[in-house]
């Protein structure tokens, strides 16, 4: 079946490509939009060539009233939008996040969810709304079907509807305009249903998506139809994606708001479709959501001010962790991603992440020590294993004794000091690859982030949040706005942010420049990843330290995405989007 697949596949590219040079053009069911017609909704910035070659510049953007760095052009260009019309970065913030949801279908939207962390220019209020997906009512650690190797049988974890968490995307991105916006659903939604309805350009990046998912999306007969072009085959770089089924489903958000998407048709067709693939969802589980607002955590960095995401996120608390270790260094004395830098983010990567993997869960389920996670005491004391010289296995400690503390982001930054990171994701490509029937948005796969069985941290149980490494950050100097980021990534998330923020403060980078730089990579584990600009001389003198090195590539996705803005100190603002994706910011 999979040869004959790729069969199809090669034959349509190859047949094709000697008449579009190099494009299988082709439209979206029921569109009779084209690349020549100009109905897309984008102007002529792209982030790849003629040849679909990824350009790797030309991401950021200035401006004196207001930045918005996204991973998608369109969805940046509708919240800078909003922002020329007089909104405010929450306006902007809600509008990109549903644009997102249109043109990054295979990394978030309706059926996901995420975290925002808000800065509130009036009051220097933070806030932090969890809109995190969170397990159905019938959810328990005996859900799946479990092999006598201890492993899940087949997908039921990452497909299909036991993989599909409660999605909390719609809910939060309506209760932050709700409670912070000034303007209507129909002013900031409107912008991405017609995205939807006109239609958009694929890049390589999801055209290379949807092919690496091709067998999942084939497989449902409702997610073929939505990505999928006419002839049952994934779409090619520059032909026009349009969701008209995603734009009906927005039309009903706007007229009614969160009940138009948690009860009624919408949330029937959510639960109809999932337990016809095995799910165990009911309309209370869909009507019983809604997202909390929590106190983010807080934590300082040589004078700088962090703020970033609480429990049931590990990201914040972990990032201020490995923060608060490299605080015990001279950082600013060392060139980046020299043989010695390189060695002292390993390190401290290594000791935050065994504090991460033993202790973290969702801390309304079970006792996390925040407290001791962002104590400067706890960081000093393990910073003391740090060998300069040679690489150590490392472990976790006891953060209790010091108790007395594939996704999305983008950032948008306004001149009055207003600031928003939003992190939000369907988990893998694509989700659980099950498309709610008749209404063009995918599920998520968020169960997967529960681990097996009973007695852990992170165990699955009925309304219970995964843990997550989603670290929206905002960074303050003296009080005032200095900076905002965050990046997609899994758990790299956390080592990608803790990079940017130290490349800025420690080194004096610009935004683009800190995240331009090659990224390194370590866990638990004594392998440090990096992406291949690290010169093969500086390779060696880490494995003379002790360490196995892992080179990836040039511009490695899976090192997140960063999407940042930083005040300037002549007043304006810069954007920075990361060229290891389709990011761009745009400023005026």
């Amino acid at each position: 079946m999979k040869q004959l697949k790729a069969l199809r596949l090669f034959a349509c590219v190859s047949a094709l490509a000697a008449v579009m040079l190099g494009s299988c053009t082709s439209t979206s069911q029921g569109s009779s939009a084209s690349a020549q017609s100009g109905k897309s909704s984008v102007d002529n910035w792209k982030p790849y060539d003629k040849n679909g070659d990824m350009i790797r510049t030309d991401r950021n953007a200035t401006g004196k009233i207001g930045v918005v760095s996204t991973s998608k052009v369109e969805a940046s260009r509708i919240g800078a939008e909003i922002l020329r019309k007089g909104g405010n970065a929450i306006d902007a913030a809600v509008a990109a996040g549903f644009a997102l949801g249109v043109v990054e279908p295979n990394s978030s939207g309706l059926g996901g969810g995420g975290f925002m962390l808000i800065r509130i220019a009036k009051t220097g209020e933070t806030v932090f709304i969890d809109f995190r997906e969170r397990a159905p009512q019938k959810s328990s650690p005996e859900m799946w079907t479990v092999g006598t190797d201890g492993k899940v049988v087949g997908n039921q974890k990452l497909e299909g509807g036991k993989a599909a968490a409660v999605p909390g995307e719609v809910a939060g991105l309506l209760y932050a305009l709700e409670n912070y916006g000034t303007m209507t659903r129909e002013q900031v939604i409107r912008p991405a249903a017609n995205l939807a309805k006109n239609g958009f350009y694929v890049t390589p990046t999801l055209s290379n998506d949807m092919k690496s998912q091709f067998d999942k999306l084939e497989k449902y007969p409702e997610s073929a139809k939505v990505f999928l072009n006419k002839e049952g085959l994934p779409y090619e770089v520059d032909d026009i994606f349009t969701n008209p089924d995603m734009a009906k489903t927005l039309d009903i958000i706007i007229k009614n708001g969160k009940d138009g998407f948690y009860k009624g048709e919408v949330a029937e067709a959510i639960v109809k479709t999932l337990n016809k693939y095995d799910g165990l969802y009911t309309m209370e589980d869909l009507a019983n959501y809604k997202p909390l607002v929590r106190q983010p955590v807080k934590g300082t960095y040589r004078g700088y001010e962090i703020i970033s995401s609480p429990s049931p996120s590990s990201g914040g608390a972990i990032v201020i962790e490995i923060l608060n270790i490299l605080e015990n260094f001279d950082v600013g004395s060392l060139k980046v991603n020299s043989p010695e830098y390189l060695h002292l983010f390993s390190e401290a990567y290594k000791l935050a992440y065994a504090d991460r993997a033993k202790y973290m869960g969702d801390s309304d389920y079970t006792p996390v020590p925040m407290k001791g996670f962002v104590s400067k005491k706890y960081a000093k004391e393990i910073a003391k294993e740090i060998d300069m010289k040679v690489s150590h296995e490392s472990k976790a400690h006891d953060p209790w004794l010091y108790e007395s503390e594939d996704t999305t982001h983008y950032s948008i930054a306004d001149k009055d000091g207003n600031m928003v990171a939003i992190t939000k994701t369907v988990n893998g490509l694509f989700g659980n690859s099950v498309v709610v029937d008749g209404y063009g948005f995918v599920m998520n796969n968020e169960m997967d982030d529960f681990v097996l069985g009973a007695g852990h941290p992170n165990s699955v149980a009925p309304n219970k949040t995964p843990l997550s490494s989603m670290s929206p950050t905002i960074v303050l100097k003296d009080g005032k706005p200095f900076m905002v980021l965050g990046s997609p990534g899994a758990t790299k998330i956390i080592s990608t942010v803790s990079q940017v923020i130290s490349r800025v403060i420690d080194h004096k980078m610009g935004m683009q420049e800190a995240i331009d730089v090659p990224r390194l990579w370590d866990n638990t584990s004594n392998k440090i990843n990096v992406e291949t600009r690290i010169p093969d001389e500086t390779v060696k003198q880490l494995e003379a330290m002790g360490h196995k090195v892992n080179k990836t590539s040039d511009w490695d996705r899976g090192m997140g995405s960063v999407q940042g803005v930083l005040y300037k100190a002549n007043g304006t603002l810069e954007g920075g989007a990361d060229p290891r994706r389709d990011g761009k910011a745009v400023g005026f």
